[in-house]
């Protein structure tokens, strides 16, 4: 008996083998050897995908490598920008899965990276399987990272000691003054950015809580637009003591920058009401008001344009990025304010946007039902619930509704044109 058991079990198996042979030929001619590359990977997958049956295995899903064609399907000549370091890389990724999800996947617009040190293999093999588009890594040259040679650095190296005995906030990190200065003079002339037109700023540990339903760049484009935000609040002052006074001596060196339809009541005040019993701390005329820049959508052309540049110019020489700690933020804002008409600038207020502490989302419950959004307006009952800063006490908003280009209605803006 037991000869004759092992005889069953041999000829089980040759005929199993048998059978299962020709399959195992198919797959092997159609995906070839695991240990290729993933490129070759996804070329054989994409390949395969003609409409065959399935093979046989214990899953219902096939594996999905990543797609090959990343050619730009966006009509738009614009880029999504992240100034990320390697260690970002979990935070980037989780923005990236965010943007790519709710608006990049069905464009394919392609991704600049950029950092003072060279990207690592990790970072670089990860962020380019995450991105639908193309993916570019810039290194970007000392030069613009580092402070201007005219920077007294005994003068930096006490004024970064004060500002973090004085609970400045990040007012004793040298790092991030070569960020404020790079992003407010120096990110758009970067090499492979000078390609492009649009921009839209992505930062790492993000989250995007709305579909887009639209290309915001050719929303801008089409209706007239340089540049479009989601928040506005204000600026803490004590990172801008001298900016404004210096600010006021560009506009009087340079009237010819300054558009005659200007936001400049926007980011200035006579109102005593304006921070509802929020006091400013002494007599500055600018009100902190400004743009929320880890979102901003814009164009190149203005950045890189003579006005911006004679005014980047003047704030630079003054020395307040490194003997102060002036952020991009207040900075773009102050500048879009005085040399755009005040209708070039768009407010976003569809797009479902959270940036740790902070959140915006669209006020119509139509509009979230529509945008699939993961987003509730504000939530009076809930004080430690995510709630959108439309309406808080330090937003700007609702000023940029009544100075700025008004408050704006779905239907007076052409979206139909920007799909």
């Amino acid at each position: 008996m037991p000869g004759w058991r092992s005889t069953f079990y041999i000829a089980a198996i040759a005929v199993a083998l048998y059978l299962l042979y020709p399959e195992t030929l198919s797959y092997k001619s159609r995906f070839g050897s695991t240990k290729k590359s993933p490129e070759l990977l996804a070329k054989a997958h994409d390949a395969a995908l003609d409409g065959s049956p399935k093979l046989a295995s214990n899953s219902y899903l096939e594996v999905r490598f990543p797609r090959i064609n990343r050619n730009q399907i966006g009509k738009e000549n614009a880029t999504l920008v992240m100034l990320a370091r390697n260690s970002d890389l979990e935070g980037a990724l989780k923005s990236m899965r965010s943007l790519e999800d709710r608006f990049n996947r069905h464009y394919r617009y392609p991704w600049v990276f950029m950092n003072e040190v060279p990207f690592d293999d990790d970072f670089i093999e990860h962020t380019s399987l995450m991105a639908s588009g193309k993916t570019y890594y810039e290194l970007i040259p000392d030069e613009d990272w580092e402070p201007p040679a005219f920077i007294d650095e005994n003068k930096l190296q006490h004024n970064l000691r004060t500002a973090e005995a004085n609970g400045v906030i990040y007012g004793g990190l040298r790092s991030y003054r070569n960020m404020c200065h790079f992003n407010s003079g120096h990110f758009y002339k970067q090499k492979k950015l000078l390609e492009f037109e649009w921009y839209f700023r992505v930062e790492p540990d993000v989250e995007y809580m709305c579909d887009f339903q639209y290309d915001p760049f050719t929303l801008l484009r089409k209706n007239g637009k340089k540049y479009g935000f989601v928040i506005a609040i204000q600026e803490y002052e004590d990172t801008i003591p001298t900016l404004w006074e210096t600010v006021e001596e560009f506009m009087e060196k340079y009237p010819q920058y300054l558009h005659p339809n200007n936001a400049l009541n926007f980011i200035t005040s006579h109102e005593t009401s304006l921070n509802l019993g929020i006091p400013l701390v002494g007599q500055n005329k600018y009100n902190l008001c400004h743009f929320w820049s880890n979102f901003e959508i814009g164009n190149l052309d203005f950045f890189r344009g003579e006005a911006y540049e004679a005014y980047f110019n003047h704030l630079d020489q003054a020395g307040g990025f490194y003997y102060e700690r002036w952020g991009d933020a207040p900075v773009h804002t102050i500048g879009l304010s005085l040399l755009l008409d005040k209708n070039e600038i768009h407010h976003f207020d569809d797009i479902g946007y959270y940036h740790p502490p902070y959140m915006a989302c669209p006020a119509s419950l139509d509009v979230r039902a529509s945008k699939r959004c993961i987003c509730q307006a504000r939530d009076l009952e809930d004080k430690m619930s995510r709630m959108s800063i439309d309406v808080d006490y330090y937003s700007c908003l609702s000023r940029w509704w009544r100075y700025g280009s008004g408050k704006r209605f779905l239907n007076e803006i052409d979206y139909t044109a920007a799909n």
